[in-house]
């Protein structure tokens, strides 16, 4: 058993507060699809994943599991290729920008990076939102200093759940998929961390997954948030030796 050295963090529902920061920017896209149309709004809310009765994002869902481009190719089926792309890009620069200022760390998160930072781990995010999305998201909040690269879904050839991200932060840092552990608030999180066969992986509640999304995931373990990571990594690195 290898001691784990890097960490990839899902970024929404693991780094964010999911539905905090989410609903509104969901929202305003979803009527701008809908031409105004509030009920017309609200199903396509519903197709993508928001359960406005319980008011939160379904776990696995095209909106927590997604991306721009599953939602634009959700919202928009009648667009021909060219103009399905034009469409993406500007939601890419939609969400970046409202994502990054609209975003609400989970509690506890800042404080547990930084133990996690100081004690050597090497750290990246692997998001299915854009690039530029993520990276200003962190910028934000204050934590990018601590992160050695930013992943998002157009960053790679293939998103998650495919191997392709680990794969990237492991030529970046050099460490092994053995030595990453995978910390994701989704499935698609778990199943790309046994994809590229990280050492270890982890669901979070502080997102839309359940304990239940983890089990069928086969996680190795499941935690509250990233604010219980530092402790639960230290025994785990303790047993690798």
């Amino acid at each position: 058993m290898a001691r784990i050295r890097g960490i990839l963090f899902d970024k929404d529902g693991t780094l964010v507060d999911f539905d905090r920061t989410w609903f509104s920017i969901g929202d305003m896209l979803a009527l701008e699809a809908a031409g105004g149309d509030r009920l017309r709004a609200d199903r396509l809310m519903q197709q993508a994943g928001y359960d406005f009765k319980a008011k939160h994002f379904i776990a696995d869902s095209v909106f927590a599991a997604g991306t721009n481009a599953d939602v634009v190719a959700l919202w928009y089926p009648e667009l021909e290729p060219t103009l399905r792309q034009e469409l993406v890009l500007r939601f890419n620069g939609i969400t970046a920008i409202n994502g990054a200022a609209k975003a609400v760390a989970v509690a506890g998160v800042k404080e547990a990076l930084a133990t996690l930072h100081q004690g050597g781990y090497r750290m990246g995010v692997a998001t299915n939102d854009s690039t530029a999305g993520a990276q200003q998201t962190i910028l934000m909040l204050g934590i990018a200093g601590m992160f050695e690269a930013a992943y998002g879904y157009d960053a790679v050839a293939r998103p998650k759940p495919a191997a392709d991200t680990v794969l990237a932060f492991c030529d970046l840092t050099g460490l092994s998929p053995s030595e990453v552990a995978m910390i994701g608030d989704n499935g698609h999180d778990i199943e790309m961390a046994h994809n590229a066969g990280c050492g270890l992986s982890i669901g979070v509640l502080s997102g839309t997954g359940t304990e239940d999304t983890f089990k069928r995931a086969r996680a190795d373990a499941i935690i509250g948030s990233v604010a219980d990571l530092p402790m639960l990594l230290a025994e785990r690195n303790a047993l690798a030796g």
